[in-house]
């Protein structure tokens, strides 16, 4: 993919529920040297996704990232979680080889369990 359409993008599915994970708070760090610095935090949307990438198209670098949802309030509600809950943050760790791809890191989630892959 050209740098056109390269960036950083997210969304959260909640297979429990079997819908996209709206109102989950995502932060967004940048890891150099053992070192987060944050670059950016969102929440999502009614369809899981936030409303503007994490990095916008071009701004993309190689380096080693890390994506942090807060999942333990969005299943407060839910009627089988314990308190505390067994997840509350999730942090995904990942590394960016080619600024010039496009990355999507979506969340699939339950309350006790989670995965994540490449997407486009």
């Amino acid at each position: 993919m050209s740098a056109a359409g390269a960036g950083l993008s997210t969304h959260v599915l909640d297979t429990a529920r079997g819908r996209p994970a709206p109102g989950v708070r995502i932060e967004l760090h940048e890891v150099t040297g053992g070192e987060r610095r944050p670059v950016t935090e969102a929440t999502t949307n009614a369809d899981g996704r936030t409303d503007a990438p994490l990095i916008g198209r071009g701004h993309l670098r190689p380096g080693t990232f890390e994506l942090t949802f807060h999942v333990g309030a969005y299943y407060a509600d839910f009627p089988t979680v314990s308190t505390p809950p067994f997840l509350d943050v999730v942090t995904l760790r990942f590394t960016v080889a080619d600024a010039g791809a496009h990355y999507h890191v979506p969340l699939v989630m339950t309350p006790w369990s989670y995965s994540t892959y490449r997407g486009s």
